[in-house]
């Protein structure tokens, strides 16, 4: 059985045998990350736009939601078609660099040279699923995330794996797995606060790629432990 000590002592190796280009992927994966996330307004925010509106013309507001639904889509359009695609690929450059001591940066692109499109439908079934549970409410979004934690990794390792093969294995891989996972991601909570007090600093010099490292780290010793065990979809 795995131990937190034991894959972050991994994944720190990991990172450091090759510490730039692990820097460089993380912040790539950053950006995708932060391309899937939307933000929010804070209350005086949202005052303030519905006073404005308030004294526009219907036509004019029309014309603003128009542009700012075509924004919508376009954003999304990218996050489908892109930053999944770059996610998969940060995650094949992390699985190469446990085995290799000179990754290249250049496996991110590996989603667009394996079955693009495939790897473009099962990411957007997994983020559809993922969104769907989480609307029913906060929990079980989170108690979800954990099952489809692994999805980008398989697809990693398979990209012509279904989206029902792939989710479904990383839901069964993940049984068992999850309340472990939450404590692993719960033990680098000061490396998030230490890069919140340096602006960014530590966290994209040292906390992100470790943590990077650190979950393929995870991902391989979950998949090397793994006993398939049949499971009602």
């Amino acid at each position: 059985m795995w131990t937190n000590a034991q894959i972050k002592a991994n994944g720190l190796a990991n990172f450091k045998k090759n510490r730039w280009a692990c820097i460089v992927v993380s912040i790539i994966l950053g950006i995708c990350a932060g391309g899937s996330a939307g933000g929010t307004a804070n209350s005086a925010n949202n005052e303030q736009i519905r006073d404005q509106f308030a004294n526009l013309s219907p036509e004019i507001i029309a014309v603003i939601l128009g542009v700012v639904g075509v924004a919508f889509l376009i954003a999304v359009v990218i996050d489908i078609l892109l930053f999944n695609v770059l996610q998969v690929g940060c995650q094949k450059f992390c699985i190469v660099n446990r085995t290799q001591d000179n990754a290249q940066i250049s496996e991110v692109t590996y989603g667009f040279k394996s079955n693009w499109m495939n790897i473009v439908k099962v990411m957007f079934l997994k983020d559809l699923y993922l969104c769907l549970w989480s609307l029913l409410c906060f929990i079980p979004g989170i108690i979800k995330s954990y099952s489809y934690r692994l999805v980008p990794y398989i697809l990693a390792d398979n990209p012509d794996m279904t989206a029902s093969e792939a989710i479904t294995l990383s839901r069964t891989m993940m049984n068992g797995q999850k309340m472990n996972a939450f404590i692993y991601d719960l033990s680098f909570i000061g490396w998030y606060i230490l890069a919140i007090i340096t602006c960014g600093i530590v966290g994209v010099f040292y906390s992100f790629p470790y943590k990077m490292c650190s979950d393929a780290e995870l991902y391989t010793a979950i998949k090397e432990t793994f006993n398939p065990q049949p499971e009602n979809v």
